[in-house]
């Protein structure tokens, strides 16, 4: 007796990308307000929480010696060093929601999304979306907006951020965030596209161009 060949996943891995202080989280909320049955994929961190974060719902966060541990029992999903902190996803809890047919947001930054694409499992169907500020000098303006980081700190994710904007060719798709709320319509539509083009390709694995 044949047995019978495991179930598609069929869940979408949607990730997200921008320079520091182009409204990644607030995109990210958003899009999970108007799809409550999407996932967020939640990173663990080794930096401090800020005042309005919790843990287990905004990061995991982690002693650096918690999350050494983790890496070296390859737990990760993809790990990255940012402003002298650690990140990662914790691989185990996002590949069993994307088995049960979850949408998932993943907000990584280009280090992330390059291992992601390289390791994830041949049978997860991936998207990646680029999100450009309007221009560096608006980047600026947001940035100093926040009232978080010194001016020191500002110039050098200032530069950080020419740098990833490089690297937006890698993606599937870039869109740039002028206006909230016409961004998120154009993040949606990129799903739509995907997901369509998905069933019509129901034994493929997505990858697009």
């Amino acid at each position: 007796m044949s047995s019978k060949p495991a179930p598609e996943k069929k869940g979408l891995l949607i990730i997200l990308s921008a320079p520091s202080g182009c409204g990644k989280t607030t995109l990210v909320d958003r899009l999970l307000k108007r799809h409550p049955e999407w996932l967020r994929s939640i990173s663990a961190t080794t930096r401090a929480p800020r005042p309005d974060e919790k843990d287990g719902s905004d990061y995991f966060f982690l002693s650096p010696q918690q999350f050494e541990q983790m890496e070296q029992k390859k737990e990760f999903l993809e790990s990255a060093r940012i402003f002298n902190h650690a990140y990662g996803t914790p691989k185990a809890e996002l590949t069993q929601h994307l088995a049960e047919g979850k949408n998932i947001v993943l907000a990584i930054d280009v280090q992330g999304m390059k291992q992601v694409k390289k390791l994830a499992d041949k049978n997860i169907a991936l998207v990646t979306i680029f999100v450009l500020p309007p221009s560096i000098k608006v980047l600026r303006e947001r940035l100093e907006g926040r009232k978080t980081e010194s001016p020191e700190e500002i110039q050098r994710r200032i530069e950080i951020a020419q740098d990833e904007i490089k690297a937006a060719s890698l993606y599937d798709f870039t869109v740039v965030n002028q206006q909230l709320e016409q961004t998120v319509l154009e993040i949606e539509e990129v799903v739509k596209k995907i997901q369509n083009e998905k069933r019509r390709k129901p034994s493929s694995v997505l990858r697009t161009p």
